[in-house]
C-alpha cells in the first residue's frame, strides 16, 4: 500500500518548510509514504525548499494555475506515481499532521471512499463572521446537491482512495472542495467526515484575498454547481416561478375581467403572457440541460474505465 500526501504550492519558501517537518514518512498500514507538492507557478524558492527537505514528486507549473488545477495535477500524478491512497493539505500547516491517521483509516478498513476533515469552524478566532457563515451555507448547497452530511465541505484537508481519485474531475478554476465532494456524492461513493485540529495562522489565506472577493467567488462557486449538477432542479425552479408568477397575473385579470372591469388590466395580460412564455421557454431549457448532464455522466464513465 502507497499513501501520496500531496500539497498544492504558491510562492509557499516560508511556510513549506515547517508543514513538511511535520509530515509522517512511516505510517501503520502503509509499505511506502511519499511527499508531493504542485508548484503552482510560485516566484519564490518553493521548490527548492521542496526539494531539500526530501519531497518525492515535484509537479511545477510555469504559470499560475489557480488551486483546483493545481488539485487535479497532484492527484494525476500521485495516481501515475501508484497511489492507493492520496491525503491533500496546505502548505501553510494549517492542518496537524498526526490528524492524517484519523483522514486515512475509514478507507484503509474499507468504510470510506473519500474523508473530509471537519474543522472546528465556530473555534477559530480569525475566521470573520462572514467566512463562518459561507461555509455552513457552502456545507448545506454541497448536501442538497451530493445527497451526504459532510459539516465542513470547504476544508481542503482530505483523504481519497485511488478509485475516488481516478473518478474526480474538477471544471471550476477557482477551489475544488465543494465540486469534488458533489461529484463523489452523485456517483455513489461512501464520503464521510472526521474532526480534526488546526494550527494557529502562519500567513493570511491565498484563497481569500478579501471578504468581499471570497464572497463573490463562493457564491458564483455555489450557482455554478447548482447549473452543472443540479440543471434539472436549477432552471426547473426558475421556470416554474416566471410560470406561476404570468399564471398569478393571469387569474388576477380574468378575476377583474369577470367582475366587469377588465378594460383597465389589459397591462396584466401582457406581462402575464411574457412571464408564462419565459417560463415554458425555461423549463424546456431544464430538459436540455439535464440531458447535457446525463451525456457528461457518461462520459465521466467512460473515462474512468479506460483508466482501469
Amino acid at each position: 500500500m502507497k499513501l501520496i500526501i500531496q500539497i498544492p504550492c504558491y510562492n509557499e519558501a516560508e511556510t513549506l518548510g515547517i508543514t513538511l517537518k511535520e509530515l509522517p514518512r512511516e505510517m501503520e498500514g502503509f509499505d511506502q509514504v511519499e511527499w508531493l507538492i504542485i508548484d503552482d507557478g510560485s516566484q519564490d524558492d518553493t521548490t527548492s525548499i521542496a526539494k531539500e527537505c526530501g519531497v518525492d514528486h515535484i509537479v511545477r507549473f510555469s504559470a499560475n494555475q489557480g488551486l483546483a488545477k493545481g488539485f487535479m495535477a497532484g492527484l494525476n500524478k500521485a495516481l501515475d506515481e501508484g497511489a492507493d491512497i492520496i491525503v491533500n493539505t496546505d502548505a501553510d500547516n494549517q492542518y496537524e499532521a498526526k490528524d492524517i491517521k484519523k483522514l486515512v483509516k475509514p478507507i484503509l478498513s474499507d468504510g470510506a471512499d473519500y474523508v473530509i476533515g471537519a474543522r472546528p469552524i465556530q473555534e477559530i478566532a480569525h475566521f470573520p463572521a462572514r467566512k463562518k457563515l459561507l461555509q455552513r451555507l457552502g456545507s448545506w448547497v454541497v448536501r442538497i446537491a451530493s445527497r451526504t452530511d459532510i459539516p465542513d465541505a470547504p476544508c481542503g484537508f482530505r483523504a481519497m482512495s485511488r478509485s475516488c481519485a481516478q473518478q474526480l474531475n474538477v471544471f471550476s478554476d477557482y477551489t475544488y472542495t465543494l465540486e469534488t465532494i458533489i461529484q463523489a456524492g452523485q456517483k455513489h461513493m461512501v464520503i464521510t467526515s472526521v474532526p480534526i485540529s488546526v494550527n494557529p495562522d502562519l500567513r493570511p489565506s491565498r484563497l481569500v484575498k478579501s471578504i468581499f472577493n471570497y464572497t463573490k467567488r463562493s457564491i458564483i462557486t455555489i450557482l455554478r454547481i447548482f447549473v452543472v449538477y443540479k440543471p434539472f432542479l436549477f432552471f426547473m425552479t426558475i421556470g416554474a416561478s416566471l410560470f406561476a408568477g404570468g399564471l398569478i397575473l393571469g387569474l388576477r385579470f380574468l378575476y377583474f375581467y369577470l367582475m366587469g372591469d377588465g378594460s383597465g388590466h389589459i397591462q396584466s395580460v401582457i406581462l402575464s403572457g411574457i412571464l408564462m412564455a419565459m417560463g415554458f421557454h425555461t423549463g424546456l431549457i431544464a430538459f436540455v440541460a439535464d440531458l447535457l448532464s446525463v451525456n457528461r455522466k457518461l462520459l465521466e464513465t467512460i473515462k474512468f474505465r479506460q483508466s482501469n
